[in-house]
């Protein structure tokens, strides 16, 4: 490995490790500023929505926050790949998304503690985030919530482990 790749992954790293910082922070603008103008979102569970394009990210992203109160990224494991002749660099982070949600409604409202673990593939070029693949389980964001996905009703407590389109809701429009 050249010294070149070398400082190329770790400023890959740099970006990355302070976007999942951002997006466990207060402000959407810092989470906006790390991506690139054509930034391509992607989501690989059923609560998610994907995006393209920074401006549509960012009016996207205050939904997020106030959706998930107090969340934060905790980083398990990164791994740099080697940085490709279009200068893209690809960081992928493994991750515990911890958080508070409310759930329920009326007399049922509360408030209950998620901790997911989730991978988080980030692709980075000229200091920029340009495109970014989210994944985690969102059954189990369900299992802990206590919460019940649409389109579900409850029995006995508990959640079907499947259903026959292999779902679990519509597409959440204010996960960025």
């Amino acid at each position: 490995m050249t010294a070149a790749d070398t400082s190329a992954r770790s400023a890959a790293v740099e970006v990355a490790v302070a976007y999942l910082d951002a997006l466990g922070g207060s402000d959407p603008n810092a989470v906006a500023d790390l991506v690139a103008v054509d930034f391509v979102n992607e989501h690989q569970n059923a609560l998610g929505s994907g995006c393209e394009g920074r401006e549509e990210y960012r009016r996207r992203l205050p939904g997020f926050f106030a959706g998930f109160p107090g969340r934060r990224y905790e980083i398990v494991k990164l791994t740099a790949g080697t940085t490709g002749d279009d200068g893209v660099t690809d960081v992928v982070a493994r991750y515990r998304f911890r958080t508070d949600v409310v759930v329920g409604h009326g007399d049922d409202r509360r408030t209950e503690h998620i901790d997911l673990p989730g991978v988080m593939w980030i692709e980075v070029r000229a200091g920029e985030v340009i495109r970014r693949v989210d994944t985690w389980d969102a059954l189990s964001y369900f299992h802990q919530s206590g919460d019940t996905p649409t389109g579900f009703t409850r029995t006995s407590g508990q959640l079907p482990n499947h259903r026959p389109d292999h779902s679990l809701t519509s597409h959440r429009s204010d996960q960025p």
